[in-house]
């Protein structure tokens, strides 16, 4: 078995309409259709596509606890998504650099946290224990 890509990371929020205004109006992404099947069977979703993957919004009765668990969205240029998140009012928090990589985060209306980054070179990456990053 291979696994060639990520397809699609699951959020969840409690309002459904506030979850997709701030991924599709605040973020850019578009929004996609979900399959026939899922509101028959009573899954109440909304999809978006970013790239080639999705970002899946599913109503929850509840917002997650704080934590450090995230999805992250790769930009071209995070001091522009930076300066246009802030002057959409998002609070940006910054964290520890990656050498190479220009990063931030920032939480939906819901709270899940959500890190921008820019790669601007892949270098600086330590090896995990007992391997090598070559793959």
């Amino acid at each position: 078995m291979q696994f060639s890509q990520i397809h699609h990371c699951a959020v969840v929020v409690q309002d459904l309409e506030r979850g997709a205004a701030f991924y599709r109006d605040v973020l850019g992404l578009r929004e996609i259709a979900i399959p026939a099947t899922f509101r028959p069977a009573g899954l109440e979703v909304r999809w978006f596509q970013i790239g080639v993957q999705h970002v899946h919004l599913l109503l929850g009765s509840e917002a997650a606890p704080p934590s450090r668990r995230h999805l992250a969205m790769q930009v071209d240029n995070a001091r522009a998504a930076r300066l246009l998140l802030q002057a959409k009012g998002i609070e940006v928090s910054e964290t520890v650099p990656i050498p190479g990589a220009d990063r931030f985060f920032i939480r939906d209306p819901d709270g899940n946290r959500i890190e921008i980054i820019e790669w601007k070179e892949t270098s600086g990456a330590v090896s995990p224990p007992g391997g090598d990053s070559s793959g």
